[in-house]
C-alpha cells in the first residue's frame, strides 16, 4: 500500500496490516480502551494496550513480582505531555500527590523532558490522568503512532532566540494536536469536559485551518491532519537555537533551528530531517541515523513546512511493515533530493532556500546558577537518570510548593528550577545544600552527561539493566581514568534493549544491552553530539568492560589528549580500534 492514511470509507478493507485495522477500528483511539476501563480486569486487552500509548500510557509487567503478586506485577507507565520540559508548580505538586498515592513513589525525568511515574494500578489510570488534565497537564500523544513530546531548550533566557523556540515548541505541539483524538481523550479521562480543550494561539489556528486544503488533508474530516489511521509510526521534533545542542537535534524527525532579528523576533528556521534512534539487534535493515539538512524556510512558513513534512510521512511511510515505518527510512530509501522535491512539489507551498550558518554546536546542560532575566534566576540540579524519589524528592517539594517555582526538564534528565527572585536566592541556596546540592554546577565529569533508560524491572523490551546500574559502571570508569592518569572525561549512554531511548548510538562510549550482563560496545560518537558512534563488540560481558576499554583509552593518552575520546577512536579507525580490542573489523 502507498501509506496514505486511511479514510473512514475504507473502514471494511480487512487487508490492511494489523496495527493500522486496529486504528481505524477505534473510533479515533476510543474502544476498546473505553469499555475496558470500566471493567474488573487487572490489565488492559492487547488491542486496548496499543491504542493506550496515544493516551500516554504503556502497560507494564513488573518482572520481578509477576511470580509472587500477579496483582501488582501488572502496572502502567505514565507520561507526559510538556513541550520544552515546562512544570508548572501545580502540575508538579499534583504529580508529587499522584505519585506518592496511586504509583511507585517515584518521579522520573525522560530523554524527551518529560516526567513518566511508574506502578500505577489499571483500577487508578482514570483518576491519575484526569487529575493531571485538571492540573494543566497532558498525557495526550507521549506516546504512539503520533507526534510526540516536542523538545526545546529548558534554560528560561530572555535573551536571544530562547524565548521564541520555546513559543515555537508550543505552538508545534498545539499544530500537530489530533483532533478527533482530543475528543476521545478528553471523553476518557475527564467525562467529556471540553473546558480542557488546548487554546492554540492565532498562527496556529491558522496554520490548523489549512490542514484541510490540498496535500495537507488527509481525507478525513474528522482528523484532517492526520487521518484515521494516524502515523506509520512515532514522530518527534525538536526546537533550538543556534549552538545549543542541549535537545540532540540530528535524531529527531524534524530538527529546527531558530534566527531571530536583534529584536527578538523570528526570522526563520534552519530544517534537519531524517533523524532517529530505533534499531533491532541482527536485523541490519533497521539502524540509528542522523538527520539530513533539508533547507531554511522565513518565519511565515515554519508552522506549514512542519506539519507538511508529517503529512508528508503520513501518505509515503511504511505502513506495511512497523520495523521500517520511521521517516529515517524513508528518506534513507528514495534520498534526501527526493523528499525535497515531493515534499516542495505537492506538500509545501513555500519556498526553501540553502541553511544558514549556524556555530558549532554545543551539549549544554545549564547546571547551577545562572540569570534569567533582571531580578530573576534559575538554577540547574543534576539528577543521575532523571529519578526522583524519597528526601530529594520531598524536599524539591517543599522548595515548590513555597516559592511556587516553574520546573522545566532538560534532555539530559536533569531538572532546573525557574522564575527564583533575587531576594529567594539565599534561603533556595541553603535548602539545596541540605539535599546535598551544595554545588550543582559541579558533578564528576562522568556523571555530568550520561544517561540511561529504565530497562528492568518494568520495561517489556528490557534485555538486560541499564539505570539501575549506570552508577556503579561510572563508578568503575572514573576509576580507571584516574588509575590511567586521565584528567579528561568521556559521554557515557547506557540502554537494556537496542530501542536506543537513551540515544546511547550518538555516545562516545555507548553500552546497549544484547544479553544478560552483555553489552553491544558503540564507539564514537562526539561530546556535541554530531555523529553517530558504530557497534565494534556484539556481546561484551560487563565485567569485562575495563579490560575491553583500556588499551583504546591508553591510545587516546598517548595521542596527546587533545581530541575528544570520540574524535580519536574516529582518526585511528576501523581498523586500530578492532586490534585494540580484539575484534575483527
Amino acid at each position: 500500500m502507498s501509506g496514505r492514511a486511511v479514510p473512514v470509507a475504507d473502514s471494511e478493507n480487512k487487508g490492511l496490516p494489523k496495527a493500522e485495522q486496529r486504528k481505524l477500528d477505534s473510533n479515533h483511539l476510543r474502544e476498546p480502551l473505553l469499555t475496558e476501563l470500566a471493567n474488573e480486569e487487572i490489565r488492559f486487552s492487547e488491542d486496548a494496550v496499543q491504542l493506550l500509548k496515544f493516551h500516554g500510557s504503556y502497560q507494564q509487567h513488573h518482572r520481578e513480582l509477576r511470580k509472587t503478586d500477579k496483582v501488582r506485577s501488572w502496572q502502567m507507565m505514565l507520561r507526559l505531555r510538556s513541550p520544552g520540559g515546562r512544570i508548572p508548580a501545580q502540575l508538579f505538586l499534583a504529580l508529587d500527590d499522584l505519585s506518592n498515592r496511586l504509583g511507585d513513589g517515584s518521579l522520573r525525568a525522560t530523554t524527551r523532558q518529560a516526567f513518566q511515574m511508574h506502578g500505577i494500578a489499571k483500577a487508578d489510570l482514570k483518576e491519575v490522568i484526569g487529575t493531571i488534565v485538571r492540573n494543566l497537564g497532558s498525557t495526550l500523544a507521549a506516546c504512539g503512532d503520533i507526534n510526540r513530546n516536542v523538545m526545546a531548550p529548558p534554560a528560561p533566557f530572555e535573551k536571544g532566540g530562547y524565548p521564541i523556540a520555546r513559543r515555537l515548541a508550543d505552538d508545534i505541539a498545539d499544530l500537530l494536536s489530533p483532533e478527533a483524538a482530543e475528543g476521545s481523550y478528553l471523553d476518557l479521562w475527564v467525562d467529556g469536559d471540553l473546558s480542557y480543550r488546548f487554546k492554540p494561539s492565532t498562527d496556529v489556528r491558522k496554520a490548523r485551518q489549512r490542514q484541510s486544503e490540498p496535500g495537507l488533508f488527509s481525507g478525513s474530516s474528522d482528523e484532517p491532519l492526520y487521518g484515521d489511521t494516524y502515523l506509520p509510526r512515532k514522530f518527534k521534533v525538536a526546537v533550538t537555537v543556534p549552538g545549543d545542542n542541549s535537545v540532540d537535534l540530528l535524531t529527531q524527525d524534524i530538527g529546527l533551528v531558530v534566527f531571530t532579528d536583534p529584536s527578538g523576533q523570528l526570522r526563520g528556521c534552519n530544517v534537519y530531517v531524517g533523524g532517529g534512534m530505533g534499531r533491532t539487534h541482527n536485523k541490519e535493515e533497521t539502524f540509528a541515523r542522523t538527520a539530513d539538512p533539508l533547507g531554511y524556510v522565513e518565519a511565515g512558513d515554519v508552522l506549514d513546512v512542519v506539519q507538511a513534512i508529517l503529512a508528508l510521512q503520513r501518505d509515503h511511510g511504511d505502513r506495511e511493515v512497523r520495523k521500517h515505518a520511521r521517516m529515517k527510512y524513508l528518506i534513507h530509501d528514495k534520498g534526501i533530493q527526493w523528499f525535497r522535491t515531493t515534499l516542495t512539489s505537492n506538500y509545501f507551498k513555500g519556498n526553501l532556500k540553502g541553511l544558514r550558518n549556524e556555530p558549532k554546536a554545543k551539549l549544554l546542560d545549564y547546571l547551577g546558577w545562572h540569570r534569567q532575566k533582571a531580578g530573576l534566576w534559575f538554577v540547574g540540579l543534576p539528577l543521575l537518570c532523571g529519578r526522583l524519589n524519597g528526601e530529594l524528592k520531598q524536599g524539591l517539594r517543599r522548595i515548590v510548593e513555597t516559592y511556587q517555582l516553574e520546573i522545566r526538564l532538560t534532555a539530559n534528565q536533569d531538572l532546573l528550577l525557574c522564575n527564583i527572585g533575587t531576594a529567594q536566592r539565599a534561603a533556595i541556596r541553603a535548602d539545596l545544600a541540605a539535599l546535598g546540592f551544595e554545588v550543582p554546577d559541579a558533578p564528576s565529569p562522568l556523571a555530568r552527561h550520561a544517561i540511561a533508560c529504565p530497562a528492568l524491572p518494568t520495561c517489556g523490551l528490557a534485555i538486560t539493566e541499564s539505570e539501575r546500574i549506570l552508577p556503579d559502571v561510572l563508578d568503575r570508569l572514573d576509576a580507571q581514568l584516574r588509575r590511567l592518569d586521565i584528567e579528561k572525561s568521556l559521554l557515557v549512554r547506557m540502554t537494556g534493549c537496542p530501542n536506543g531511548c537513551a540515544r546511547p548510538y550518538m555516545a562516545e562510549l555507548g553500552l546497549v544491552g544484547n544479553g544478560l550482563n552483555q553489552y553491544q560496545l558503540w564507539l564514537g560518537g562526539t561530546p556535541n553530539l554530531q555523529r553517530l558512534g558504530k557497534p565494534y563488540l556484539e556481546k561484551m560481558p560487563l565485567a569485562d568492560l575495563e579490560t575491553t576499554l583500556e588499551p583504546l583509552l591508553l591510545s587516546w593518552k598517548q595521542a596527546g589528549g587533545r581530541r575528544s575520546f570520540g574524535d580519536h577512536i574516529g582518526k585511528i579507525g576501523d581498523q586500530a580500534v578492532a586490534d585494540l580490542i580484539g575484534a575483527s573489523a
